[in-house]
């Protein structure tokens, strides 16, 4: 041990984990009598979480899938995008939600994002459309619902869709409604580090007509799932309507699902309490700034993205995460913006500060430790590193 490392008075004596899945007794023994039932694959769990999911949201229909890029790009084949069409989004998001339109033969048409919510700007999106405008496709960034309003206005006004890539808002609402019965079609995900998990997994909801679309595309284009083929009352005989994907959710993925969602907002309370000790410590510092939530929208809080004020420290963003790791604080960076990834850099011909407000966040965002497994001791080891980095390199 170097006399740096002699000098940090705030180190955990074990490392704390960004974002582990909170799994219980519960969901192990919900995927235990799943495999003791004999039918591992899509079934009458997955059945059964679509309905709980579908009745928590409210939402008119709803489909489970294998992952949240599952659900886009089913709904960008289910709404008819194709070689020649574009679809708005936002270059603030993970690679999956452009890789779906490069997937369907479309244009991504990147957009920046407003700075306190890093979610699609509305303005800058009116400014984007043309005549092969055929989807708008915002982000719930952080969990913080997109400014919607606008957005729906000028798809009505345009005869667009909208697609809402919900991967982090899980439960989130925007005046009032859930995130997953506003747009045309919403795709949720339930990867190991979402606030609701089924290791891999998504759901897409909204339109009842889509919806069923996407579900025969999701099953090889057939026009009945396994389960309906071989339980005791099925039959063998089915049709290939068009040619689809292999896309379903299985019945072990679902079990847990189940139980997930039954604790989601026991889950929900603890993540607000975090959130709440966060901000009443990283309001106090100066070299910080809070993630925003507006007062028309809730924030389904999936991550504690903390903006590092860089005129005021002496140190970038690389130097916070590596003091952040030698106190044995976890931590991640959402996101990488898509304009900066060389495949749609060099074939769009983006520049860095093509999408300013997006390129600058980039550079002095960091997300801290946030999950409801998260102890008091947890999170005030957290305060106290943070604390300690910015007194020690404060300008």
């Amino acid at each position: 041990m170097d006399m740096q490392d002699n000098a940090i008075d705030v180190r955990r004596k074990t490392f704390l984990k960004f974002s582990p899945p909170n799994l219980t007794e519960a969901e192990i023994q919900a995927v235990v009598e799943t495999l003791r039932s004999g039918w591992v694959t899509r079934g009458p769990r997955t059945g059964q979480f679509e309905t709980e999911f579908k009745d928590y949201l409210g939402a008119a229909s709803a489909l489970a899938v294998n992952s949240c890029t599952a659900a886009m790009h089913l709904a960008l084949v289910a709404l008819g995008v194709q070689p020649g069409d574009e679809v708005i989004t936002t270059t603030m998001t993970f690679i999956s939600t452009v890789n779906v339109i490069e997937h369907v033969g479309a244009r991504p048409v990147l957009v920046d994002v407003e700075p306190d919510t890093l979610t699609l700007d509305p303005a800058r999106a009116a400014a984007a459309i043309t005549p092969r405008t055929k989807v708008m496709m915002p982000v719930h960034y952080a969990g913080h619902p997109a400014d919607l309003a606008p957005i729906l206005d000028m798809a009505q006004q345009h005869g667009l869709k909208v697609i809402e890539d919900a991967a982090h808002a899980l439960p989130a609402a925007y005046e009032g409604r859930k995130i997953g019965t506003i747009g045309d079609l919403t795709a949720f995900s339930f990867y190991a580090t979402k606030n609701l998990t089924t290791g891999e997994g998504g759901m897409l909801t909204g339109d009842p007509d889509l919806v069923e679309r996407a579900r025969i595309l999701s099953l090889h284009g057939m026009s009945r799932d396994a389960w309906n083929r071989y339980d005791a009352k099925g039959d063998w005989y089915y049709e290939v309507a068009v040619p689809g994907f292999k896309y379903n959710m299985t019945d072990i993925q679902a079990a847990l699902g189940i139980v997930q969602l039954s604790r989601l907002e026991a889950m929900q309370q603890r993540r607000r309490e975090i959130v709440d000790r966060y901000n009443a410590a990283f309001s106090q510092i100066a070299e910080v700034e809070i993630p925003t939530e507006r007062t028309n929208a809730e924030s389904s809080l999936h991550l504690y993205v903390l903006h590092l004020n860089l005129d005021m420290l002496t140190i970038d963003r690389a130097v916070f995460i590596e003091e952040l790791k030698r106190r044995n604080i976890g931590s991640s960076v959402h996101f990488i913006p898509i304009h900066l990834h060389p495949y749609y850099r060099d074939k769009y011909g983006l520049q860095p500060t093509d999408f300013p407000v997006a390129y600058g966040a980039y550079e002095r965002i960091v997300s801290l430790p946030l999950h409801s497994l998260l102890s008091d001791e947890d999170v005030q080891d957290v305060i106290a590193a943070v604390t300690d980095i910015v007194k020690r390199n404060r300008r």
